[in-house]
């Protein structure tokens, strides 16, 4: 049975050189020339956005993953994050949105860089339309990893190494972004995809002209 795309359990770890993630992400392979463009990643807990993202940055030649939960523990007193599920409210949704901010600035200054940008974070159709503000002007694309809930619970959520919310996290956030997101951007069902073959289905959308 094929490895099924999870994120990282230490998501806050800054990744050795030529790890084996490194290798087995295609580090092999030849490099895509780098395009002037951000990729918004997006999906529920656990829908693999982290390692996916990761992935998909190393195939370019210059590529930058900003990873939102990154700039989240940047807050070393005083973080609010989610008690659970339900929409965000008070000093949860100030911080949440002020690293929504912050992370589209980032992807902005890697940019006008010269790197190819991939922003790693949970949105639902509130937060999404502040997002394309803060990208307004610069060409970019929304990828909605959507594996079955039921995947995520039983598989994927099982193995993290912190378990916030759970089940009834993900059953919501799932809730949410298919009421709510079902029109934005292009939806890739990885319930039965290694991470790198995911990464191949991202890539043949945004550039199939190009050998992948």
């Amino acid at each position: 049975m094929k490895e099924r795309c999870m994120e990282s359990t230490n998501q806050h770890r800054h990744p050795p050189e030529r790890s084996q993630r490194d290798v087995a992400s295609g580090m092999t392979r030849s490099l895509l020339p780098t395009k002037k463009k951000i990729i918004v990643v997006t999906g529920i807990q656990a829908a693999g956005k982290s390692t996916i993202s990761h992935l998909l940055a190393q195939r370019f030649v210059r590529g930058v993953h900003v990873e939102a939960d990154l700039l989240q523990h940047m807050i070393v007193s005083g973080s609010q994050g989610v008690q659970e599920p339900g929409p965000l409210t008070g000093e949860e949704a100030r911080q949440y949105r002020l690293r929504l901010k912050h992370m589209c600035l980032l992807g902005k200054s890697f940019l006008e860089a010269g790197f190819t940008v991939v922003l790693d974070d949970i949105l639902t159709g509130e937060e999404w339309p502040e997002v394309q503000m803060y990208l307004q002007g610069i060409s970019y694309v929304l990828i909605v990893l959507a594996p079955r809930v039921e995947v995520v619970v039983q598989i994927r959520d099982k193995n993290r190494a912190k378990r916030p919310l759970g089940e009834a996290w993900a059953f919501y956030l799932d809730q949410v972004l298919r009421t709510t997101m079902l029109s934005a951007g292009h939806w890739i069902d990885t319930s039965e995809q290694t991470p790198d073959e995911t990464v191949d289905q991202i890539l043949r959308f945004l550039w199939p002209e190009q050998e992948i």
